[in-house]
């Protein structure tokens, strides 16, 4: 059986070429670049002292003596990756700076027009997406030690919010982490399925069970790094978009790029290609509106991870395969990914009730503390400006709805 298994393997390396993923860390993008060209200085300058401008209220002014620099002179993915993560927090910074009582309607052209051709050529929205927050914006501190859960990470570039701001994107990012077994068991799956190998099959299904189990582990430790408090009333408003925001609701004008305002989403857990590679492999329906939404988010990934989710979606149907199938092991299995990926969004549920939900009631009774005022025009929606309970619970109970009963 070895040989055979060394054969059952040969897709997985080719297939995560094929879509920009890395053997080991998944739809991460593998130690991202840190500095830009000594050219482009004035926006790496900037953006190292975030959240230093942005409290002290300076960022605008700052930004505005920016030189418009030139972006032919990136070189490669990774310069582009980080050119469009610097750009977007800068960008969001500049936008948020006062709240969102004292928000910009246009960005300047010498932010807006390098910000618009980074995104063009990488093929994302010029707005900060999940892969500049979480899969870009992450650097070892000790380049020789291994992963130690936040001790030995820290982000690239910054935003308001401190310890809490560092934590929620580690603990997001050790999620993304945990999930890379559970991607290539997904590739594991789908050529079982293509050459009718229930043996692999079964291995697969019991992989992506137990990577979702870890994310679940992963996801658990926001408790313990990011303070609700802090979430709710300093680093939300900074993930916000200017889509379906009533703070923003003419969108922004992207001064040198376009004649009229853009409305574009903001940051948000959906756009993490993770889930929407597991609801594709294991055949989850989702309501009408939540794969509406679901399918929008995808615009926002980048484009050889969205394919790698349209590939998915293509290859033999897992569901039908387990239905039409007599082996009450591999019904067993499938079942298990369903109740792993229904209770990871039911935990999720819960933090997203502890650090919203919760936390805007405190922040209601606390309001002239001194952690700041909470944004309003949030109260009710995720950052990517989904009704984020019914949302949540709607995609949760799809989930159960997909489990197949003996």
């Amino acid at each position: 059986m070895e040989a055979g298994d060394e054969k059952e393997e040969s897709p997985q390396p080719a297939a995560l070429g094929r879509f920009q993923l890395s053997e080991e860390y998944g739809f991460l993008l593998p130690s991202p670049l840190t500095e830009l060209p000594p050219s482009y200085s004035p926006w790496m300058d900037i953006a190292h002292e975030l959240p230093k401008l942005i409290a002290s209220h300076q960022l605008r002014a700052c930004i505005h003596q920016m030189p418009q620099l030139n972006t032919q002179h990136l070189r490669g993915r990774e310069e582009l990756h980080l050119a469009h993560l610097v750009l977007s927090f800068l960008t969001m910074g500049y936008v948020w700076q006062e709240g969102e009582e004292g928000t910009m309607r246009v960005l300047p052209r010498n932010l807006a027009v390098p910000f618009w051709e980074v995104s063009q050529a990488l093929g994302l929205p010029p707005i900060l997406t999940h892969a500049d927050f979480v899969l870009a914006n992450w650097r070892r501190k000790d380049p020789s030690s291994c992963w130690l859960p936040c001790r030995n990470l820290e982000p690239i570039i910054s935003l308001p919010g401190g310890e809490s701001l560092h934590g929620f994107i580690l603990v997001t990012l050790l999620v993304e982490k945990a999930a890379v077994p559970g991607i290539k068991a997904t590739i594991q799956a789908i050529h079982a399925l293509q050459h009718l190998d229930d043996e692999l099959l079964h291995r697969a299904l019991q992989g992506l069970a137990a990577a979702i189990g870890d994310m679940d582990k992963a996801l658990q430790q926001m408790h313990d790094y990011v303070d609700p408090a802090v979430f709710y009333t300093v680093i939300r408003i900074f993930l916000s978009g200017w889509r379906d925001n009533a703070a923003m609701p003419h969108g922004l004008l992207y001064e040198g790029v376009s004649e009229q305002p853009m409305a574009f989403s903001g940051g948000s857990a959906a756009q993490s290609s993770v889930l929407h590679a597991f609801d594709e492999l294991l055949g989850i329906q989702h309501s009408q509106e939540s794969t509406a939404f679901l399918h929008r988010m995808r615009d926002y990934m980048p484009p050889p991870h969205r394919a790698f989710i349209r590939d998915i979606s293509r290859a033999p149907s897992l569901r039908q395969h387990i239905l039409s199938s007599a082996d009450l092991r591999l019904r067993e299995a499938f079942n298990h990914c369903i109740t792993a990926l229904a209770d990871f969004r039911s935990h999720h549920i819960a933090i997203v009730t502890k650090y919203i939900a919760v936390a805007k009631a405190k922040a209601g009774q606390e309001e002239a503390c001194s952690t700041g005022k909470p944004p309003a025009a949030l109260e009710a929606k995720g950052t990517g400006g989904s009704h984020i309970f019914i949302f949540l619970k709607s995609v949760r109970d799809s989930t159960r709805e997909g489990l197949i009963s003996a």
